[in-house]
């Protein structure tokens, strides 16, 4: 069985995470980033950087439009609307930093990729359909998150279904794609350990939503980032690499 993968990889501890567990179990694995209007390109910096490390085919492609459509948020629409710092209960209730349908967009658009890779790989260089695996690996989190709805795992098995029903390689071939989302169920702190336990080069990610030279450590991503480590008794590097 030949397993062709692709793996979401923002340059954050989440992605950073589940891409070294995703090199471990894929024969081809692609590394796929977003520039999509955030409002920072250092996580793109740091993912490129991963990728290298990892030493994995990494694509980075340029979606910034979407931030026309998905404008309802803090990180695609900055000068309406300001990133919260300091939020006194995180998850309780869908954040301003929410991009709408964010991760609807971005497992479609790994779909595409992958797809058109498997369709080659069976049409061009002959490989039978029941020897591929199709994987798209992705970093959601339902446990210490931010309250997003496309974060839980009742999203990601309509979104299986959907795959199956609207691809060729579903219809025509009878593959299925798998979502594996590695680190869905656990805290943070149990992902900072599974990434140290797996040797994630989690010391060139970034987290915060901000693009200074320092994380904030206000914003959700930076207090979740920091309650992870502290509760798994383990010094955060990335913070030393700073300048």
């Amino acid at each position: 069985m030949v397993v062709y993968a692709v793996s979401l990889l923002s340059g954050g501890l989440d992605s950073t995470t589940v891409t070294t567990y995703a090199r471990e179990h894929s024969d081809h694995l692609t590394g796929l980033t977003f520039e999509y209007g955030q409002t920072h390109s250092k996580e793109v910096k740091c993912a490129s950087r991963i990728a290298g490390l990892l030493g994995i085919q990494h694509r980075v492609v340029d979606i910034s439009f979407i931030r026309e459509l998905a404008w309802y948020s803090a990180l695609t629409n900055p000068d309406t609307f300001h990133v919260p710092k300091d939020t006194p209960d995180i998850g309780t209730s869908i954040p301003i930093t929410y991009v709408p349908l964010r991760n609807t967009i971005f497992v479609s658009m790994a779909a595409a990729l992958l797809e058109s890779t498997i369709l080659s790989a069976i049409e061009v260089d002959g490989i039978a359909p029941e020897e591929i695996r199709a994987v798209i690996y992705l970093a959601p989190n339902a446990i210490d998150y931010s309250g997003y709805p496309d974060c839980r795992p009742e999203f990601y098995d309509q979104v299986r279904r959907s795959l199956h029903l609207g691809s060729k390689i579903g219809v025509s071939y009878d593959i299925c794609f798998e979502i594996q989302t590695p680190i869905i169920e656990l805290s943070k702190a149990e992902i900072v350990k599974m990434a140290l336990a797996i040797k994630a080069p989690i010391e060139h990610t970034w987290s915060c939503y901000l693009g200074g030279d320092v994380p904030c450590g206000k914003c959700d991503s930076c207090r979740l980032r920091a309650k992870g480590f502290e509760e798994a008794s383990v010094i955060d590097q990335a913070l030393s690499k700073r300048p």
